[in-house]
């Protein structure tokens, strides 16, 4: 992978004198476009051997591209507030909007190069850090984000030479990393070719870059920037579908069809049941073991079946600086500019908190897809990225309690004309509320298909029956003590 690489690639300086107006005119002509019409954010991932001139050639393209609208995102060691979250939580936060350009020193791949190299993880969970990877880009590809990744190689004399011109100019302590990394050359090169081999896909390629001349390197590196925002704003996104097609023009039962809506509760029993309830989640989360977990609740169901009177249940026993909820509603133009899923990454809590979601990352594959919001193939290829998601939130130690709160056709009609009725209860009706109703079929058929394909043993669906109130929040209130009791 690195033979071209190890050749002394040189550019003369009055070569590279005539060719840098060329390159500037060439990456702004790509750039500009793509600010302008905003069609997807670019990603430069800097990755490589230190001493390398990363840093470098980065400040080049700051000086050749319009750098308000770029940024640089440097990853060292996660912070306190990223160690209580996922390890993806930190680059799905600072993801740049389209039409902006985000450089990534010290990205994804860092922490899984140097649990390698140091042997901190083994070669199996080496591949499933890079399988995760290779989901994680494939996702961001999807979602309109230009991925460029590029590893700057050097050989090894030539990186110790570099080191201690470095080291004359600078005694920060960063050099003595730098001298430490010199150790593990070849081992870094060999993690490096596998990470390149097996990560390098058509929509997320790396570019090994030879870095023993400078005009050179920086000559790639802005040729190949330059050349891939162009094609990318010739060629617009490719689509995929990235899970099996819906079974469809046969009728079918699905899990949701089977809650018995019947199910009732006495107002005597609930009450008991109720303080009962409370009073275990109460004491569930004040456990020290709480620390090492956190909790998201996922509330979904037909418009008006109590979704937030259950919220209301659940978080009057909390302490209120444990918990937050989140009231999802359509995307805001911030959130519209960056991949779905970002504005739930971002809500994402730390461990010992609990994140209560009224509506969610399912939207996307309920009203989404049957306001013909997202296309055929984005909300199909969703069901993959939700469970992905969930798994990474899984993996990290968190539980996921997801509720499917369910009432008839005719339950919801007596509800809705309730509300209009009621002055203080009139804000929670609307025209389309009143629009959804007439696709009851279609909202079936995707809350169906919903269970089906993302009701995993990490974060199972609970299907709720909602009809009689009281017995849905004793229902919800079981449910999370009961996987509570089970984690703690």
């Amino acid at each position: 992978m690195f033979e071209s690489a190890r050749l002394p690639q040189k550019m003369t300086k009055k070569a590279f004198k005539k060719l840098e107006p060329k390159l500037r005119e060439a990456l702004l002509a790509a750039q500009l476009p793509v600010i302008e019409k905003q069609p997807f954010s670019t990603l430069i991932l800097v990755d490589g051997l230190d001493g390398a001139g990363k840093g470098e050639a980065v400040a080049r393209l700051y000086g050749w591209m319009d750098a308000r609208h770029l940024v640089c995102n440097a990853y060292g060691e996660p912070t306190d507030e990223a160690r209580m979250r996922p390890p993806l939580w930190r680059y799905w936060r600072d993801l740049p909007a389209k039409g902006e350009t985000a450089i990534v020193f010290g990205s994804w791949y860092q922490s899984v190069l140097r649990d390698w190299i140091y042997k901190r993880i083994d070669e199996d969970a080496f591949e499933k850090a890079l399988a995760r990877i290779r989901r994680f880009e494939e996702m961001l590809a999807h979602e309109d984000v230009l991925v460029l990744k590029f590893w700057f190689f050097l050989p090894k004399d030539v990186q110790k030479e570099r080191l201690k011109k470095i080291e004359k100019k600078n005694a920060a302590r960063h050099v003595l990393a730098d001298w430490a990394a010199l150790k593990h050359h070849k081992k870094a090169s060999e993690a490096g070719e596998k990470i390149i081999l097996e990560t390098s896909k058509g929509n997320a390629p790396w570019f090994v870059i030879p870095s023993q001349d400078a005009e050179y390197r920086d000559s790639a590196v802005a040729q190949t920037v330059a050349r891939s925002m162009s094609l990318k704003l010739e060629d617009g996104q490719e689509k995929t579908v990235a899970a099996p097609p819906v079974v469809g023009g046969l009728q079918r039962e699905t899990a949701v069809d089977t809650i018995d809506l019947t199910a009732t509760l006495e107002r005597e029993e609930y009450t008991s049941l109720r303080e009962k309830y409370q009073e275990i989640l109460s004491e569930l989360s004040d456990r020290k073991s709480m620390s090492k977990t956190g909790v998201v609740l996922v509330f979904q169901g037909n418009d008006a079946a109590g979704k937030g009177g259950a919220i209301r249940r659940v978080i009057r026993p909390l302490d209120p600086r444990i918990y937050k909820v989140h009231p999802i509603s359509a995307p805001t133009d911030e959130e519209k500019a960056r991949p779905y899923l970002w504005r739930f990454w971002r809500r994402v809590p730390r461990k010992g908190h609990f994140a209560i979601f009224d509506r969610s990352w399912y939207e996307r594959v309920l009203v989404e897809r049957v306001e013909g919001y997202a296309g055929h193939d984005d909300w199909l290829r969703a069901y993959n990225e939700i469970n992905e998601f969930e798994q990474e939130l899984s993996d990290f130690g968190f539980i996921i309690c997801k509720f499917w709160l369910a009432i008839s056709e005719e339950e919801q009609l007596r509800r809705f004309k309730a509300r209009e009725d009621t002055a203080y209860k009139q804000h929670k009706i609307t025209d389309e509320d009143w629009r959804n109703r007439l696709k009851w079929d279609q909202y079936a058929i995707a809350a169906g298909d919903m269970v089906d394909r993302t009701s995993t043993h990490y974060a199972p669906w609970t299907l709720v029956s909602s009809e009689n109130k009281k017995h849905a929040r004793i229902q919800v209130l079981k449910t999370i003590c009961k996987r509570l009791e089970e984690r703690l």
